[in-house]
């Protein structure tokens, strides 16, 4: 892959390029602070059949700079960045492939700039915070009553690192998050911590996994969707903490939206689904190419 530098205002993200093809497929990861190998190297796929698929470790996290200002990490600011990233290298009309917040951040991008995308995966995400908190809340208290407490308990006192809380999460994290038994490299890559951006992990979604308490809590863009007008796919899986049903309702509001729901797939279906995901998300991609 090609590695380029690009000045986002007074600092530097990390863009990776693959493929020459005239149609590019913009990947745009989540977190936010997780780095885009997880959902960057399930997509190269695509360039061998005629995509170019760009991604970039957005500012904050990854190979890219890591400012100490909290000012910097807003969904605002982050959208201007898609802009710049894009103009940067001149990459027209976009065909944009966002997971999780990257799915919002889809979302906001369209609704500012949706003259430069072509079309729009909005992957394993619903449309406002507060449905997204209650998948959290479902899935943990699947855990049983005294862990949902046990957990709340330990994130109130700041001794998340003891085993039990450990143990809590790893178990949330797969059956939720990625559910192969073992991770594919470039997931364990995006979830290092040396590689996590905590600057704007902490900010934007909070202390600690599966309880949104940053910035983005009161997100919510339900009466604002029916303004995006370009074709538009949403992916949803059966086992995912943003739970299906709500990301079914993106699908109910955007007008012609498409709907692909993943059986037996965590947060992550182009890996846990990987077959079934690309069938879907590449005849819907093959649908909407531009010639």
């Amino acid at each position: 892959m090609e590695r380029i530098r690009v000045k986002v205002a007074g600092h530097e993200v990390v863009a990776f390029s693959e493929g020459n093809g005239k149609d590019v497929m913009l990947a745009v990861h989540g977190g936010p602070g997780v780095p885009c190998n997880y959902l960057r190297d399930a997509h190269l796929c695509y360039a061998e059949h005629g995509f170019r698929v760009v991604s970039w470790d957005q500012l904050g996290c990854g190979e890219s700079d890591r400012p100490d200002d909290p000012a910097l990490w807003t969904a605002a600011r982050y959208v201007e960045e898609v802009e710049t990233v894009r103009e940067a290298l001149d990459l027209g009309k976009v065909y944009i492939v966002g997971n999780s917040w990257g799915g919002i951040l889809g979302i906001e991008y369209c609704l500012k700039y949706q003259r430069n995308v072509h079309a729009f995966v909005c992957g394993n995400i619903g449309p406002s915070m507060p449905l997204i908190q209650d998948g959290f809340r479902r899935c943990k208290a699947n855990l049983g009553h005294d862990t949902v407490r046990m957990m709340a308990l330990r994130e109130s006192e700041g001794t998340t690192s003891h085993p039990e809380y450990l143990a809590a999460q790893t178990l949330l994290m797969y059956r939720h998050m990625c559910r192969l038994d073992e991770w594919p490299a470039p997931v364990k890559a995006s979830f290092e911590p040396s590689a996590l951006g905590m600057g704007p992990l902490k900010a934007m979604f909070g202390w600690h996994l599966f309880n949104f308490t940053g910035n983005l809590r009161d997100w919510d863009r339900t009466n604002d969707l029916t303004k995006i007008t370009v074709p538009m796919m949403v992916t949803a899986s059966e086992f995912d903490y943003v739970l299906p049903e709500y990301c079914e309702v993106i699908r109910q509001i955007v007008p012609g939206c498409e709907y692909a729901m993943f059986r037996n797939s965590g947060h992550m279906p182009f890996w846990d689904a990987a077959e079934a995901y690309h069938a879907k998300v590449g005849a819907f991609l093959a649908k909407h190419r531009k010639r």
